[in-house]
């Protein structure tokens, strides 16, 4: 079949060039219309449960909402985990389904299970979070002003700017964090209460029945029909302050007789400081699953500048953080390596092959593939990263298409013009059509596997492998129609059968080489196994990460301080890090800004005392103080060591965001500790976290804050209501009313806020007045709150987390100065051997490491499978079993080049590595069945074993070498790149370029010796 291709390709010339213009065509078409990103979407398909009750404590939020809420999802088709978080005034339960469900029908069916909740009156409903998931966070920006006030920014932020950007195509949600979210305030006075001989709850029913519109239906007059709506809507301070609660003998009690309606806000459970200069408003831009980062951004970019003419003249708007910046910084990496790469490997090409005409038709090759590529990838809903774009090789691409011209370019010489030129290129062809179409299938299998992973690593990968598998099935498609038929076209009828400088001298050199290791078997085979020995002691000295740390050009900074501090409190301690790095750094950082708490809609929970430190940082190019990215976190780390009361951990935004979403960890390493009592939870967690100390290579060790929250517990002793007749609400009205206490609400034109009740401030900062509040009785007595509940000051927690209904303590780590996987098992060993656990209690891992168990459990799988699939390829390529193994045992010998190009750079195994040992498989095979190929015709023509092995090894070093230089050279960019993104890509390259190096030498030297072997053993079994 693959001959009647060819010979139909050669006779439809026109045709194919035609076609060939039309993928050339098509493809520039797909390529603009690609979608880009920096890396793949790794999150998993999961719903975000939110239910704010802005005054409960804790515990009551666990055990009135959250449980609930759990018991409500549990059971539904296709669900692989449930996380929930309570703390004070938020539910949040994280829902996982399975990959492949569609986030739309797994929302349906968390929607159904919401409408099912039965939860206590007065309580908000649950609702979803946006549909965006951990890399949807792609648009911040700060509202700053000089005279308006936090509370005039966050209004201006929600009702101005947050729905036009909403109105944006493709965003999912428009958070607000930070400011105050302003509210009509009535603070009531206790003891004019008691003056009128009033409650709070006959306050709280005259404003709600005081604040109503309501429409009448229809009038109709004379034929015509006229609309009733009647008018009692609140919409201004003196309209609440003149509500009537109650009239006397004719004398009305207004609210203002009660108390003062403020312009007050809600209860704070965050805040942002920018810059070191104190309080502002961030807004953050969610884009919506599974649409294109560059586009969307740029539309919110685009919007805001629309609106920014709109805002007061005061109040200047900020954009501090932009995917597009990450994004363009990781594509330009991309950039830079294919094009550095293509260039090196048209280099080689013209160099080995001596002819210009040559050198363009196969250079050719190089973009119509990769627009070949671009068709399948946009049809494949695949777009266009580092993962997908950056570990292409034009090396691998061109090796079917140069062994295919460099025979052309040998035959044509040889011939000497005897045929026509048409018959020469067919011959040339079809001579090497088996190698480089099993070629290039064996380089589409070793991919295979890559396609099985699952999770994260699956999603991570996948791209990859398809991209090349796509176009290596466009350079196969072109090596067995274009290039004969260019090759017949433009490739001159006599070339110089004078062979290059460069191959003349590879060949003086090799051929005295070769000589010798043909000579020399004894010694070939023993440097053999003593490579193969020193190779195993190497791979198992080589640490093991997940994939290696990209850099994002921005910094996050967790920090933790104790339980219970103050919104003021961490508002200043946020602005004096800000200070302090800005004053060291001043020419490493652009923006830093700092995130406290919990924004208005809780896609990032976080209680007062957890605050996230922003940092945007300048181009490389302006650092002083550093050259990576990683030196700066050093740094600093140490500046940062002095500070009292903080622990901090060094993260990225999108890093952070995807290690909370996929785990609920922020760091490499969470060791969960499951359990019911937190005191005894927090115990073990203290013994994990001091062993954690004295283990080498873990740093930012942190053990989650589960206790420590000081509450002022009112516990209303039921036998002294009894005595005097008064309900336990009566009595829990006032408790309510510390917090703000919700009634209506107040509409200005389009603008709502809320109408709350609550008693004044003494009361929020002393204690010891709660317990004097006096409580009115159905008797007509006044008694002190301490007379009818018993008050008192205990810890309790400041945070429940939970998973699959059983409560949990994280101790996080993060791996510095040492490979994760190493360090998981080291404290997996430590943790079972010295930390003694209490009956029911029990501990999980989880982080990064997670990803690469089982990533490589997957692997040990199907990577014997594909080679199975290759050695059974060969077999029916050659139809030789000794052939086969020959060939196949230099798989393994291959694999020492990319261990010691490992070791030597200083660089663990990865899943990003192991995939350049895949690749390599492919072009380790290539270059070994151009030799053997070559060298089975000679014997078939009649030629003795050792005459036709020299003649063979010398006839293919030009094909061998250049196969194996275009392929590794093609990765040199990748491998010594530093710009933005390269790290991912670099232990791949490092891989591909030592094993390459070593794959070479052994199909020029050790490979002759093998079949040498055979000519020895054939003589002892004649003998």
């Amino acid at each position: 079949m693959l001959n009647a291709i060819i010979e139909w390709s050669l006779r439809n010339r026109i045709i194919v060039i035609a076609a060939s213009v039309l993928i050339a065509i098509t493809g520039i078409v797909s390529a603009v219309n690609l979608p880009v990103d920096a890396f793949p979407d790794t999150t998993p398909v999961q719903v975000q449960i939110n239910t704010v009750a802005p005054t409960l404590t804790p515990v009551e939020i666990e055990q009135q909402i959250t449980f609930p809420v759990e018991q409500s999802i549990s059971g539904l088709k296709s669900l692989k985990e449930v996380r929930s978080l309570s703390k004070f005034g938020l539910s949040q339960v994280t829902v996982i389904f399975e990959d492949g469900v569609d986030i739309y029908f797994a929302r349906q069916l968390v929607t159904e299970r919401l409408g099912t909740v039965d939860l206590p009156e007065g309580l908000p409903r649950p609702t979803m979070g946006p549909v965006a998931t951990g890399l949807g966070e792609v648009y911040h920006y700060i509202l700053t002003s000089q005279s308006y006030s936090l509370s005039e920014l966050r209004t201006i932020q929600d009702w101005i700017i947050k729905p036009q950007l909403r109105s944006v195509s493709g965003v999912a949600e428009v958070n607000s964090w930070g400011g105050r979210e302003r509210q009509y305030q009535v603070v009531i006075d206790p003891m004019r209460l008691l003056k009128y001989d009033l409650t709070l709850l006959e306050v709280f029913e005259s404003l709600e029945r005081n604040n109503t519109n309501v429409g009448g239906g229809t009038i109709t007059r004379a034929g015509e029909s006229l609309l009733v709506q009647g008018i009692g809507l609140l919409t201004n301070l003196e309209q609440i302050e003149n509500v009537v609660v109650k009239s006397e003998d004719g004398v009305p009690v207004y609210i203002r007789d009660l108390g003062e309606v403020v312009d007050g806000h809600e209860i704070r459970r965050g805040a942002v400081t920018y810059e070191g200069h104190g309080e502002a408003v961030l807004g953050l831009g969610f884009m919506l699953m599974g649409e294109n980062t560059r586009d969307v951004t740029e539309r919110m970019k685009l919007r805001m500048e629309e609106i920014r003419p709109t805002l007061p003249d005061d109040v200047e708007v900020t954009e501090v953080y932009d995917r597009t910046q990450l994004v363009d910084l990781v594509l330009r990496t991309v950039e830079t390596n294919l094009l550095e790469g293509a260039i090196l490997v048209v280099a080689v090409l013209f160099v080995f092959l001596g002819n210009l005409r040559a050198g363009f038709i196969v250079a050719a090759a190089i973009p119509l593939s990769m627009l070949f590529a671009a068709n399948c990838m946009l049809q494949a809903g695949i777009a266009g990263s580092l993962m997908s774009l950056g570990a292409i090789d034009f090396g691998l691409i061109v090796d079917s298409s140069v062994i295919q011209i460099e025979n052309s370019v040998r035959h044509l010489a040889l011939d000497g013009e005897k045929r026509s030129r048409i018959d020469v290129v067919r011959d040339a062809a079809i001579e090497v059509r088996k190698p480089t179409m099993f070629g290039e299938l064996i380089i589409m299998i070793v991919y295979l596997p890559i396609l099985t992973l699952e999770g994260i690593e699956g999603k991570m990968f996948r791209p990859m492998a398809l991209t090349v598998i796509f176009a290596l099935v466009g350079s196969l498609i072109l090596s067995l129609t274009l290039m004969p038929v260019l090759a017949s076209m433009l490739l001159p009828k006599n070339p110089s059968e004078r062979e290059p400088v460069l191959v003349r001298i590879a060949k003086r050199i090799y051929a005295p080489a070769l000589d010798f290791v043909l000579r020399q078997r004894a010694l070939v085979l023993a440097c053999v196994a003593l490579s193969m020995i020193a190779g195993i002691f190497l791979s198992l000295r080589l640490g093991t990460v997940f994939i290696p740390r990209l850099s994002e050009q921005a910094i996050v900074i967790n920090t933790v301080r104790l339980a219970g501090v103050s919104v003021d409190e961490s508002v200043r301690y946020g602005s004096r890090i800000e200070s302090l790095l800005r004053k060291e750094f001043p020419d490493e950082i652009d923006h830093i800004w700092t995130r406290t708490g919990t924004a208005e809609v809780a896609t990032d929970p976080m209680g007062l005392e957890l605050s996230d430190i922003f940092i945007t940082l300048t181009p490389r190019d302006q650092w002083r103080r550093a050259a990576t990215q990683a030196e700066i976190v050093e740094q600093m780390e140490a500046v940062l060591s002095g500070m009292p009361a903080m622990r901090t951990i060094f993260t990225q935004p999108i890093e952070m965001r995807v290690n909370e979403m996929v785990a609920g960890i922020r760091s490499d390493l969470g060791i969960k500790v499951f359990g019911d009592d937190f005191e005894t939870l927090k115990s073990i967690g203290d013994r994990i976290a001091t062993l954690l100390e004295s283990i080498d290579g873990a740093s930012d060790i942190t053990v989650e804050q589960v206790t420590g929250q000081p509450l002022l517990e009112v516990r209303v002793r039921q036998e002294q209501l009894a005595r005097h007749g008064i309900a336990a609400a009566d009595v829990l009205d006032f408790v309510a009313s510390i917090g703000n206490v919700k009634v209506g609400e107040i509409r200005q034109g389009q603008i709502r806020f809320p109408l709350t009740v609550r008693l004044p401030d003494e009361y929020r900062t002393d204690p010891e007045r709660v317990e004097k509040l006096l409580i009115p009785t159905a008797k007509g007595e006044r008694l002190p709150l301490y007379r009818l509940a018993d008050l008192q000051i205990v810890d309790g927690p400041s945070t429940i987390n939970r998973e699959w209904s059983k409560r949990r303590l994280i101790v996080q780590c993060s791996a510095r100065g040492r490979d994760i996987g190493s360090l998981v098992a080291e404290v997996e060993e430590r943790i079972a051997a010295e930390v003694e656990l209490p009956t029911g209690y029990f501990v999980r891992f989880g982080g990064q490491f997670e990803h690469l168990e089982r990533a490589g459990k997957r692997l040990m799988v199907v990577v014997p499978l594909a080679l199975l699939l290759i050695f059974l390829l060969l077999y029916f390529t050659y139809g030789c079993i000794t052939d086969v193994f020959r060939i196949f045992l230099t798989l393994p010998l291959s694999a020492i080049g990319g261990i010691v190009a490992l070791h030597l750079r200083d660089m663990p195994f990865s899943v990003s590595a192991g995939i350049g040992f895949v690749a390599m498989s492919g072009v380790s095979v290539l270059g070994d069945m151009v030799f053997v190929s070559f060298l089975r015709g000679l014997l078939q023509d009649g030629r003795k074993l050792h005459e036709a092995i020299r003649e063979s090894a010398l006839a293919r070093v030009r094909p061998v070498l250049m196969t194996g230089l275009v392929a590794s050279l093609g990765f040199v960019p990748m491998a010594i790149n530093t710009g933005v993104g390269a790290e991912v890509q670099r232990p791949l390259a490092t891989v591909v370029i030592g094993c390459v190096v070593t794959s070479t030498m052994l199909t020029l030297l050790v490979l002759p010796v093998f079949y040498a072997l055979r000519g020895e053993l054939t003589q002892i079994e004649n003998d």
